[in-house]
């Protein structure tokens, strides 16, 4: 927190703060995404995990600063937050998520995290390639036309903020950041990963295809789990109940033994 009471720049967004947690989700979010993107399941879930969201620079309350330029400067930022807000001993009970490029970079951060000496509980991935068969691309350098017209693709993105100019001109420059980002990403010099790695991704996503998802499985030495559902790019909306139940699944299956008994009540 800074001085005036507001989150640092950098730190995770907590919206419903769970006293007794045993348990932290950080959410990572998708190109263009906010961290409002999880309030709801902040609020859906269970008194033991208390979920929080990245909030990168240029969107939410952090809109006045500019669109990191690659993903070395993304993680720059946002591991620089997790380490002010978490001890080793808070993040060996915290799972990183992250759905579409917020899966690239978790999985990052992961990584970074691990070389400090504070390594997460797990990490769970959604609806993006393995790293090592990201495919690239070129949008991020398309006109504004071609932006909104990949975003109606997807699914992603609300039609009322489609139909607002004003809102898309504020919005667009971040959107663009973001595809120029994970377009030109590639596997950031590292380690590999220990931990356990759950990969989900849905059956119709054109994003991602089942050789790409389980491909995950090359970057750690832990145990990997895939799991598919139903639905196009952003089935974590729309059967956002089912992935939140495997996601919390996934957060208990991470944790040290020590912790991994939880009563019903505190």
């Amino acid at each position: 927190m800074t001085p005036t009471g507001r989150p640092a720049p950098a730190a995770p967004r907590v919206f419903s703060r769970r006293t007794h947690a045993r348990a932290g989700l950080i959410c990572f979010p998708h190109a263009g995404g906010a961290a409002g993107a999880y309030r709801a399941w902040a609020l859906e879930s269970p008194w033991d995990v208390e979920v929080s969201a990245v909030q990168y620079p240029g969107r939410g309350d952090r809109y006045g600063e500019p669109v990191a330029a690659d993903m070395e400067a993304l993680v720059d930022d946002v591991v620089a937050g997790l380490l002010r807000e978490h001890t080793a001993d808070t993040l060996a009970t915290t799972v990183l998520f992250g759905h579409s490029m917020g899966a690239a970079v978790a999985y990052e951060a992961a990584r970074r995290l691990a070389v400090t000496g504070r390594p997460p509980a797990g990490l769970v991935v959604s609806g993006q390639p393995a790293p090592r068969r990201t495919r690239g691309g070129t949008l991020h350098l398309a006109d504004d036309a071609g932006l909104l017209a990949d975003l109606r693709r997807l699914g992603g993105t609300g039609q009322d903020v489609l139909d607002d100019g004003a809102l898309l001109e504020a919005l667009l420059p971040a959107v663009r950041g973001d595809y120029r980002l994970i377009e030109t990403y590639r596997p950031l010099p590292g380690c590999r990963l220990t931990l356990p790695v759950t990969v989900l991704y849905a059956g119709d996503d054109p994003e991602v295809t089942p050789e790409e998802a389980l491909a995950w499985s090359e970057v750690t030495d832990g145990t990997c789990e895939v799991a598919v559902f139903g639905g196009g790019h952003f089935y974590l909306e729309t059967r956002r109940e089912e992935v939140l139940a495997r996601v919390l699944k996934a957060v208990r299956a991470a944790l040290p033994v020590t912790v991994s008994a939880w009563p019903a009540t505190p």
